[in-house]
């Protein structure tokens, strides 16, 4: 028959195969193929004699690989060790850096910011009572002056005491004092603490016609913090406070030794306002006891600044007064606190540090 009685076109000539099955043969059935997509039986079609039928930059290529990932496969568990080990190292070349940065902010913070203190009795009741610890701001009156009303912690000698009046030092030798005081060295004073009640220039006297102390002539209400069952004053005075001078008084004023039983002394009872070390804010030991310490609402009268003048002074003896005499607290808190500020500071040095050294190796190459 010709080739259209059969389908085909004419003048074709016959495909090969064509009366052939179209099913290909078995052997074709899920041939692997190579990376190139080339069929398996075109890639086994290398010479038998060993050689590799690839050009030799693909052979080097594929070497190079080859030995890369066998060194990475056989050097990974080390390199992280390796990673680990200077990781330990450079922990332990910093921790002296860091314990010297703390141990000198723990200084600064205590000599120069705020320092604890412990209330070894109870002049100052119920304001402060037996054992509690009292955070005391040095840097508060850098900022702003002594207010009425304050609790001030102040140095007794030679204010009240016989002793050498405290004078002012440089920045060296009170961070020398600080450091010593800090780990029980030196002497750190006749530290006291009470509540301010006369300004420089203030008349302050006892008592009015109702018993109550006055401040330029305007009574002090002092049921706030006055040691409940206490009069203001069993003592009569009558002082114009001098200059630079301070008229100090603890609240629990039966068993109180403040500036009434120093009349007699120079100043006339009165403190040097340079003696003062700073002003207690919060109690922080016991918990329970935890709280602010704010100034009274009844020295922020108005007229407690107007100024008056006063003469004469009476004074009558008491005994067992407490001058509610400080312990400066331990370590414990500056260490802390200057610890605390020492991480962020290490942390940062070290920042730089390797920063500094990578440039220096990247200048290098």
């Amino acid at each position: 028959m010709s080739g259209a009685g059969r389908g085909g076109t004419p003048g074709a000539e016959p495909e090969a195969g064509s009366g052939e099955s179209a099913t290909p043969p078995v052997h074709d059935q899920g041939q692997p193929v190579t990376p190139d997509n080339e069929p398996a039986a075109q890639a086994d079609a290398s010479p038998d004699d060993g050689t590799d039928p690839r050009p030799s930059e693909a052979k080097s290529a594929g070497s190079e690989s080859a030995g890369s990932e066998s060194a990475g496969s056989g050097t990974g568990g080390r390199g992280s060790v390796g990673r680990r080990t200077r990781r330990r190292r450079s922990f332990w070349r910093e921790f002296p850096i860091l314990v010297v940065i703390a141990l000198l902010l723990a200084v600064v913070i205590k000599t120069y910011a705020i320092q604890a203190f412990f209330i070894p009795s109870g002049s100052m009741e119920n304001t402060l009572e037996i054992n509690d610890r009292v955070l005391v701001n040095k840097l508060v009156y850098d900022v702003r002056s002594i207010h009425r009303g304050d609790i001030v912690v102040f140095n007794g000698d030679g204010s009240w005491d016989p002793g050498t009046v405290p004078a002012s030092t440089n920045f060296a030798v009170k961070f020398a004092d600080g450091f010593a005081s800090m780990f029980g060295f030196g002497h750190p004073g006749d530290i006291l603490i009470k509540r301010v009640i006369g300004l420089p220039g203030d008349h302050v006297a006892c008592c009015d016609g109702e018993g109550r102390v006055t401040v330029n002539g305007v009574p002090l209400t002092e049921g706030s913090y006055l040691y409940p069952g206490d009069s203001p004053s069993e003592i009569r005075f009558n002082i114009v406070v001098p200059s630079g001078r301070l008229w100090v008084m603890g609240d629990h004023r039966f068993i109180s030794d403040d500036s009434r039983d120093h009349l007699g002394d120079p100043g006339g009872g009165t403190v040097p306002e340079s003696a003062v070390v700073g002003r207690a804010f919060v109690i922080i030991w016991p918990p329970s006891r935890w709280r602010f310490l704010p100034i009274p609402a009844t020295f922020e009268q108005p007229k407690l600044n107007a100024a008056a003048a006063a003469s004469g002074a009476d004074r009558a003896d008491a005994a067992d007064l407490l001058s509610a005499r400080l312990e400066p607290g331990g370590p414990a808190l500056p260490l802390s606190l200057g610890f605390a500020a020492a991480i962020p500071v290490t942390w940062l040095q070290r920042r730089v540090r390797l920063r500094i050294a990578r440039h220096r190796a990247q200048a290098d190459r």
